[in-house]
């Protein structure tokens, strides 16, 4: 396969010269995104708002740049980012449109709307087919996502527990899926009902199209069928209270290759470009409400047509790079039990796995793994 073109530049400035919102713009500019007719498109700018708690996401000045740049070449864009999954501050759009704002992203700070792509509880999403698809038939996409023109990733490049790093795969990926469809990378499981918190509203039936739900008249409370719930995670978004819960899949493998589907059916048929910007480098998801030190330095800013290469160019500076001091990473290899597997973020998250996403991803036509490095 063809090497695709990254473009990168590092985080150095000059006194009274271009800040760093501004080198991301150049940077864009150098990597084609003027190729992309955007006059009178609406354009979809994916990006993770950051939880609660957590100060590593990216800072909306980086947000706004892209906004600007879009606007100046005659695009309407907007921020976006689908509900998680799991209770915390960004499960419906209320909470996540809350949890943006309380992080600094707002139209006056952004210049542009924010839209949670997948609704008020997470449930407003197409099935969106995978082409080529081998673990997912069809993607469950927040629908903002889908009716945009255009799409733009906009990704900080940190570590991850299960997926060795969030990239540009994962941003979209996983970012993109609605409730459910976030369910059905993550689980491979059936929908798990807390009798303590379920208020027996039945809410929750009124989404299953499956029989999976059964209430419990003497106890006022929902039940589960196991013979008829097929895991579709629908019951998930319906439910006010967090009463429904999925577990984890613990095959990471299987996950990683689940979310390059998903990215496969975002992408598909449309324009997109993608920004990573390796900073702040976590050692965990934005989604923790707490962020540690980094765990590698700050190394660059990132632009491509093609998100595989982008993660893999982004992956490789990241092996180059050594640990920071005092981080979690140099004290994991500080550890008299430490086996050195000579990738930071497998040393990082030992039981994670970053190729199954990557090699996924190339085996579906997502993108190409050989890249061109260009220095701006």
């Amino acid at each position: 396969m063809q090497a695709s073109k990254v473009y990168f530049s590092d985080f150095g400035t000059t006194p009274f010269g271009d800040g760093l919102p501004r080198k991301l713009q150049k940077l864009a500019r150098a990597a084609g995104i003027g190729q992309i007719d955007m006059e009178g498109k609406f354009v979809a700018i994916k990006m993770h708002f950051g939880e609660l708690g957590n100060v590593a996401f990216l800072r909306p000045n980086y947000a706004k740049a892209v906004a600007d740049l879009v606007k100046e070449m005659g695009g309407k864009p907007f921020l976006t980012d689908c509900n998680t999954m799991y209770p915390g501050s960004r499960k419906n759009a209320l909470e996540h449109l809350a949890c943006a704002w309380e992080n600094g992203f707002s139209p006056l700070s952004t210049g542009c709307p924010i839209l949670i792509a997948d609704g008020l509880k997470g449930t407003d999403d197409v099935a969106v087919p995978v082409r080529g698809g081998e673990y997912v038939q069809e993607a469950k996409i927040g629908r903002a996502v889908m009716d945009a023109d255009i799409f733009i990733s906009l990704t900080h490049f940190k570590g991850h527990e299960s997926t060795g790093f969030g990239g540009a795969i994962k941003n979209i990926g996983m970012g993109c899926g609605s409730r459910a469809g976030k369910t059905e990378q993550h689980c491979s499981g059936q929908a798990e009902i807390d009798s303590e918190l379920c208020r027996g509203c039945r809410k929750c039936a009124r989404e299953c199209a499956n029989g999976g739900l059964v209430f419990d008249e003497k106890a006022r409370k929902m039940t589960v069928d196991l013979g008829h719930c097929v895991g579709c995670g629908r019951c998930l978004g319906a439910c006010n209270f967090d009463a429904i819960h999925f577990a984890l899949d613990e095959a990471n493998e299987l996950l990683g290759r689940r979310m390059a589907e998903y990215a496969k059916a975002v992408l598909d048929g449309r324009p997109h470009f993608h920004l990573s910007l390796v900073q702040d480098v976590s050692p965990f998801c934005d989604c923790h409400p707490e962020n540690d030190l980094p765990i590698l330095p700050d190394i660059g800013m990132f632009a491509s047509f093609d998100p595989l290469a982008i993660d893999q160019a982004c992956a490789d500076a990241c092996k180059a790079a050594k640990p920071l001091p005092g981080s979690r990473l140099e004290r994991l290899m500080k550890a008299p039990e430490f086996r050195d597997l000579h990738d930071p973020f497998y040393n990082n998250s030992p039981k994670s796995d970053w190729h199954a996403c990557l090699d996924q991803a190339e085996r579906i036509g997502l993108g190409s793994r050989q890249y061109e490095l260009i220095n701006i």
